[in-house]
């Protein structure tokens, strides 16, 4: 189950938050600042996965940005790698090439792309074509 999903800029700024489980804003808060600033100082060959407070954090560099996952220890990394790997292909394809600036200023269908992939922390639609023709149906009705 992936427990959040965080999206950070290269200097440090949170571009995308969706919380799957229960944190208040005060753990929120320490569990960002924790987690950006150990993934931010990683080298770039080191390994995409971080063990903090017995989750593991599956985080992977597009750009300018940071997109982390939060799984279960007992979770399969490479799955959650190719479902950071599935949404980042389905942002490029809705903004053209997807950069800092679409999250900050279409956050609406950057998260409506989120839900329409992930659900209460699980893979809802593993199939492309399904979620392109959902988020092309929702961009006509715009």
């Amino acid at each position: 189950m992936i427990h959040f999903v965080l999206s950070i800029s290269r200097q440090g700024k949170v571009r995308l938050t969706k919380w799957y489980s229960p944190y208040t804003q005060r753990e929120r808060t320490k569990v960002i600042q924790e987690l950006s600033g150990m993934i931010l100082t990683r080298g770039p060959k080191l390994c995409n996965i971080v063990e903090w407070r017995g989750f593991k954090v599956v985080y992977r560099r597009y750009a300018g940005l940071y997109f982390c996952m939060c799984v279960n220890h007992e979770d399969n990394e490479l799955e959650i790698l190719e479902i950071i790997q599935y949404f980042v292909e389905t942002l490029n394809r809705y903004f053209g090439s997807v950069c800092e600036l679409d999250l900050i200023f279409h956050f609406h269908q950057t998260y409506y792309i989120l839900d329409e992939i992930l659900i209460a922390g699980e893979l809802q639609e593993s199939s492309k074509t399904t979620v392109h023709r959902l988020i092309d149906a929702q961009a006509v009705q715009e």
